[in-house]
């Protein structure tokens, strides 16, 4: 192989200028001021990773994508398949019959879109600049390839030794954590591509003689529809030397505005290139082109046998920013180093929890699933600590410290971020204090969707507030909260929001005025009482008391007479008709949330005593909660997708809905909720593609299957409890922080033997049907003993019940 010092041998440095950003390439390649650190790592093909597939979740409605990553890294390098319509949304869907190239950025399991950037394909022959038809016209330059995949499969059987002539022993499309291959079988194309927390590396391998060329896509991405190109600005794009290409772009997509760049580099030389501007060629010799639909078609020598290398950084700063991620992180050719990193790096992570499980199918899916809790939020800054703010300007980190992106609190807020404080207890400390950064630097204020920069203010409600608050209640330090606290607060009682001054004043926001306002009114209240907590922690007592005030406004959408949530009006009336199954009360008005009357009734998360009053007792209350999973699971012709994994009218496939199989525990039945959250976790989830029962979003899914299957989950994360459910695995060993070490065991477990005899923490009996974040922080060992019969008695003691609203049930 020709090495790249040689290909730079003689040349003069190198500057690039332009409206987004600067670069300065020295002669010898190395970038002044900065060292490069080896590449190092091993692939640990016996441990947990063979257990993850990172095709569950890929079909359906899913929407995650297969593609190569570090856990929250900044660069997700994936193929794309789909770039619109819901179901493109990770730019991948099993569905789809080809592939349109390899693009550097994607979202996990949202059912909004943007990313996909800087799409790069290899291929033979003409140049083509249009991708065609996703299903495959067999004119553009999308190719089919050979979908199956064998997931779980051991990293070292996908290791191949590289030689001239390969033919058919390189078929199928295989991946696992860090790594992703397939067969582009219309230009006989091996691709391969692995990542570090910045930068992507390709790999591919020609298997026959022709010309060949890369593909740069700068105005590939999301579109909100096949007709209409992605939204662009500020597109730039230059050569440097013969093996570097550098660039950005602004997007106007779902986080609209957000900038990013891209340095690339290949390893052999680029013989000629063609850029293209509205795909019209410009004049032999142009190096450096403007606009908003730009390409460039990259001929390269393809004498040697070797495959093609190319290496990929992104900065959300500056070129100069995507060069360093670049040269820091990939400073050498050396694509199996890089790929074995990143299995280690991945194995180190998933150990973290170690379990045992009679079954297989246990196994594949608890890692799957674990997985993706780490596949968000991402971190968003540069190699040397600079980052793009909420407030558009240029900011750097102090020392050790990451910013992050992609936080979907109205999803992540419920499972995973608890989640994370058991089991990534390290990185706490830089996922909220990055969450306080934003909230003082975003010009909206509390941050509701984050994402690159850019505020995206998509759904209700603002629940960055429980994740801030839950990790000042649970003892987490090196978070800012009293930088928190002014934006929160202002958020919680001065700010007009989306509703917010009709919560206050009235008590509740009026649904012939504010558009889903039931479940604005609930989830407010829900926010409020995570803010009356950090005032309470902070000093703050008279703002305390009006905040637990407000959080009790779920009172004010609750109709006694029929015992539903239900849309009111501004003056005051219960707004008609009423049918518990609508998700509006007229064609003009949605008034929950990706829910109806049936869902949104049971969100109360943190005052459920006081709520059991509103229905006339826990007897009544357990009733309509059995009403809940016994109802007609018919929806309406107009309710979203959204609303899935139907349980008769309860939507496991949907966020709200996470913690209501855990609310029989507050009712003293805890036997039910044993065998709800036990039946969920044995039918809702497979080590498929097709998987999920809902969007991933984030990781909040199977944020929800990890906990559930240890036997926990936080109800109210604020109030840092867990409420126990049906331990599906036989045990688990979390590693807490601090070398701790979290024993959750669950002796005569199998099928059939949901339900909890008795419970020990630390060898002493243990009758409460929850415990505390503290004692499970500290290490040791909770051990069930599981049978095939309920023990109605667990749990049944008002003071064995889970605490809410700070009290015990009265």
């Amino acid at each position: 192989m020709v090495t790249r010092r040689r290909f730079l041998q003689g040349m003069a440095a190198v500057s690039v200028v332009g409206p987004l950003g600067s670069l300065t390439v020295l002669a010898d390649g190395v970038h002044k001021g900065l060292t490069a650190p080896p590449a190092s790592g091993g692939t640990a093909g016996d441990g947990v990773l063979r257990y993850v597939d990172v095709f569950v979740g890929s079909s359906g409605h899913g929407h995650t994508y297969p593609g190569a990553t570090r856990p929250f890294g900044m660069v997700q390098l994936s193929p794309d398949t789909n770039n619109a319509e819901w179901d493109g949304s990770s730019g991948y869907h099993q569905g789809d019959g080809s592939i349109m190239g390899f693009s550097h950025t994607h979202l996990s399991g949202t059912g909004a879109a943007d990313m996909l950037d800087f799409l790069v394909m290899p291929a033979m022959g003409a140049v083509r600049l249009q991708p065609g038809d996703r299903d495959y016209d067999g004119v553009n330059y999308v190719s089919r390839f050979d979908a199956k995949h064998k997931g779980g499969q051991k990293p070292e059987k996908a290791h191949r030794t590289h030689v001239k002539g390969y033919r058919s022993h390189y078929t199928g499309e295989q991946a696992h954590p860090g790594y992703y291959r397939v067969k582009l079988t219309d230009h006989d194309i091996f691709a391969e591509l692995t990542a570090t927390l910045r930068a992507g590396m390709h790999r591919y391998t020609f298997a026959k003689d022709g010309d060949a060329h890369l593909l740069l896509d700068l105005a590939h991405g999301y579109q909100d529809n096949i007709e209409t190109p992605t939204r662009l600005s500020d597109v730039e794009l230059t050569l440097v030397g013969n093996d570097t290409v550098v660039g950005g772009r602004r997007v106007y997509q779902w986080a609209t505005g957000r900038v990013i760049y891209f340095a690339m580099k290949l390893s052999r030389p680029i013989v000629s290139a063609t850029l293209y501007n509205d795909d019209k060629a410009l004049p032999a010799g142009t190096t450096t082109i403007k606009g908003d639909q730009l390409k460039a078609a990259l001929q390269f020598d393809k004498a040697s046998s070797e495959p093609l290398l190319v290496k990929v950084g992104i900065s959300g700063v500056d070129i100069d920013g995507a060069m360093r991620n670049l040269d820091n992180e990939i400073p050498a050719w050396d694509f199996d180093g890089v790929r074995a990193s990143a299995e280690a790096e991945w194995e180190h992570e998933l150990s973290r929890i170690r379990i045992e499980s009679s079954s297989d199918k246990i196994k594949r899916t608890f890692y799957s699933s674990l997985y993706h809790t780490m596949l968000a939020p991402t971190v968003f800054s540069d190699f040397d600590g600079r980052y793009r703010g909420m407030d558009k300007a240029v900011h750097t980190l102090p020392e050790g410290r990451h910013n992050y992106s992609t936080y979907s609190l109205w999803d992540t807020y419920r499972a995973e971020h608890p989640l994370f404080t058991l089991y990534q207890s390290e990185r706490v400390p830089d996922l909220v204090d990055g969450l306080v950064r934003l909230a003082v630097e975003s010009p909206s204020g509390a941050p509701v969707w984050p994402l690159q920069g850019i505020e995206t203010v998509c759904m209700i409600g603002y629940h960055c507030a429980p994740v801030i608050a839950e990790a000042q209640a649970k003892g987490f330090t090196g978070i800012d909260y009293a930088k928190a606290w002014p934006v929160l607060r202002r958020r919680a009682l001065q700010d007009d929001y989306f509703g917010l001054p009709a919560f206050r004043a009235k008590g509740y926001i009026p649904s012939d005025k504010e558009g889903e306002a039931a479940s604005k009114t609930l989830e407010y209240a829900y926010d409020a009482w995570a803010v009356a907590h950090m005032a309470d922690a902070l000093g703050h007592a008279d703002d305390a008391a009006l905040l637990r005030t407000q959080s009790q406004n779920y009172r004010n959408v609750f109709d006694k007479d029929t015992q539903f949530v239900r849309p009111r009006a501004d003056d005051g009336s219960w707004l008609l008709p009423f049918d518990p199954i609508n998700i509006g009360h007229s064609k003009r008005w949605r008034d929950f949330t990706e829910s109806n009357a049936w869902q949104a009734t049971f969100l109360n998360q943190h005052d459920v005593y006081n709520y059991m009053a509103l229905f006339g007792g826990e007897t009544a209350f357990e009733a309509k909660l059995d009403g809940l999973f016994n109802a007609d699971p018919a929806l309406p012709d107009n309710a979203p997708p959204d609303i899935a994994g139907m349980i008769g009218q309860y939507a496991f496939g949907n966020e709200p809905g996470h913690h209501m199989p855990y609310l029989y525990a507050y009712a003293g039945s805890h036997h039910k909720t044993q065998a709800r959250v036990r039946m969920i976790l044995e039918s809702m989830y497979l080590p498929e593609p097709d998987g999920l029962p809902g969007n991933e979003d984030c990781g909040q899914m199977s944020a929800w299957y990890v906990i559930s299957a240890m036997g926990l989950y936080a109800v109210d994360p604020v109030s840092t409890n867990y409420v126990f459910g049906s331990p599906l695995l036989d045990r688990a060993e979390v590693q807490v922080g601090g070398g701790r070490t979290l024993v959750i065991e669950a002796k005569d477990n199998g099928p059939g033997r949901a339900y909890i005899q008795s419970v020990s923490w630390n060898g002493q009996p243990w009758s409460k049907s929850w415990i505390s974040h503290k004692e499970l922080a500290a290490g040791g060992t909770l051990s069930f003993v599981m049978g095939d019969t309920p023990n109605e008695a667990f749990g049944k003691a008002r003071a064995d019940r889970p605490p809410s609203f700070g009290a015990v049930a009265g």
